[in-house]
């Protein structure tokens, strides 16, 4: 039997044209399997480095024939075309909330016990904080009982108070035995004064006499200045004039420094500031404490709030001055003097009068 021959005339191909077709494919698979293996081999690398990384590693499918043929340069992110539109607009009703503003809450300083009001020498008023730092008082104002247009103060049923008067040479002559007579415990008289606009001190005309006749009818004694001092060294002088025309005289109640704005006029002190009227204050007071006699700070509510720092005048008792039924300052005093119209058996026209909670001539 002939084989071979009959395989040539049946295949139409020779041996040798196998051949080479076989030779070829066995080449074109060699080159794939070495093409895949190096593309396997850089994968490999890059999942390990993601790995080494802590990230997830990148699976890359394998490439194609055309790919390989061709040799494309693309990369994944020049296929990324969705950046080419722009991000939709959210609906209106996506839209956050707007945050309302926070509403300020008003107080009112008239009931709040914080302020205190205070009437201006305009006539204008004003609430102003009151200061957490200096004393207040404690009298119970119910218990301060208003008698024969006499200002009494009570506890227990006992009256603890004393009622006085204040008086200078405009009084002109004055009787104290009756002033003794009808009631009343104790005056303070002006010394004098310094001139508002002349800065020329000035001795009360009937001062002497007064102080010998108060005295000789049993009546508790204290003095006021009225004072115009523009620098300390005036306070000073002020201060020592008041000593020396005290003399021999022992007087049981305080010596009061009296600094206070001129109505309808202009005057020298207009132009202090509220640390040279303190400073002035404290000048005059100290001089007087040095000499040995009590002290006292006169003024009303506008004064001892806004024109001077009480902080700084704290040693010192105060003497206010407001006409009302009840006082509303709100800090301590001793001395209150709360009518500038009154009437005394003794005195000719009206005078001031004054209640002390406080026995200066114990103190």
């Amino acid at each position: 039997m002939r084989l071979q021959d009959d395989y040539e005339e049946h295949s139409g191909m020779s041996p040798t044209v196998v051949m080479a077709i076989v030779a070829v494919t066995l080449f074109v698979a060699a080159i794939l399997v070495i093409v895949l293996g190096m593309n396997y081999e850089k994968n490999a690398g890059r999942r390990s480095q993601a790995e080494q990384q802590g990230s997830s590693p990148v699976i890359t499918d394998p490439p194609g024939i055309d790919e390989l043929v061709s040799g494309s340069q693309l990369r994944p992110q020049d296929l990324d075309f969705w950046d080419l539109y722009p991000p939709e607009e959210p609906e209106a009703s996506e839209a956050p909330a707007a945050t309302p503003a926070p509403q300020t809450v008003e107080i009112d300083p008239s009931t709040d016990g914080r302020h205190t009001l205070v009437e201006n020498p305009d006539g204008t008023q004003e609430w102003v904080l009151i200061s957490p730092y200096l004393p207040k008082h404690k009298y119970d104002f119910t218990k301060l009982v208003c008698q024969s247009d006499r200002m009494k103060y009570f506890e227990n049923g006992t009256q603890i108070s004393f009622e006085g008067i204040n008086l200078s040479e405009l009084q002109d002559y004055v009787d104290f035995a009756q002033v003794k007579k009808s009631g009343i415990d104790f005056v303070m008289l002006r010394v004098g004064a310094r001139g508002y606009s002349t800065g020329q001190l000035i001795l009360d005309e009937y001062f002497a006499d007064n102080l010998k006749r108060a005295t000789d009818a049993g009546l508790d004694v204290g003095v006021y200045f009225y004072s115009q001092a523009v620098t300390v060294e005036e306070a000073q002088e002020e201060a020592n004039m008041v000593i020396e025309n005290l003399g021999e005289y022992q007087i049981s109640y305080p010596v009061a420094y009296d600094m206070e704005r001129v109505l309808n006029d202009s005057a020298r002190t207009d132009s202090l500031s509220r640390a040279e009227r303190t400073d002035i204050t404290k000048a005059f007071l100290e001089t007087i404490e040095a000499a040995g006699y009590k002290t006292l700070i006169y003024g009303n509510k506008e004064w001892l709030v806004k024109q001077i720092d009480m902080s700084k005048l704290t040693a010192y008792d105060v003497w206010l001055s407001q006409v009302a039924d009840i006082p509303d300052y709100p800090y301590k005093f001793s001395m209150w003097q709360y009518d500038r119209s009154g009437d005394v058996d003794g005195v000719s026209g009206h005078v001031d009068l004054n209640i002390s909670f406080v026995d200066y001539s114990e103190k």
